[in-house]
């Protein structure tokens, strides 16, 4: 499952240098809806290896706001404590897949 992702959480996350991937999402969001079910499944298979962790980002305000998060879905990925890579938009499986592989290469 998918780890929920709040300021102190993720400075956390950042200060272990682990790499990891938050989604940046909201309910009423249509296209967040859409990959909210590969995001879950990642979370599993990747467990261990890379955090995969989801921000709601009605509820949590400041840490969209202080990584520039202005459409959601937004997926941010981190290695060694620095954004590696950034996906604005829905994506597919295949392409997800790639980008959470190239974090733990």
């Amino acid at each position: 499952m998918a780890k929920e992702i709040t300021n102190a959480v993720f400075d956390e996350l950042l200060a272990s240098g682990q790499p990891f991937m938050v989604d940046f999402w909201a309910e009423w969001c249509g296209p967040c809806r859409m990959i909210a079910p590969m995001v879950e499944e990642f979370a599993g298979e990747y467990e261990g290896r890379i955090t995969i962790g989801k921000c709601n980002v009605d509820s949590e305000r400041e840490l969209p706001s202080r990584h520039a998060v202005r459409n959601i879905p937004t997926l941010l990925f981190f290695k060694e404590g620095k954004l590696v890579d950034r996906q604005v938009g829905a994506l597919g499986r295949a392409d997800l897949k790639a980008r959470l592989e190239a974090l733990i290469q």
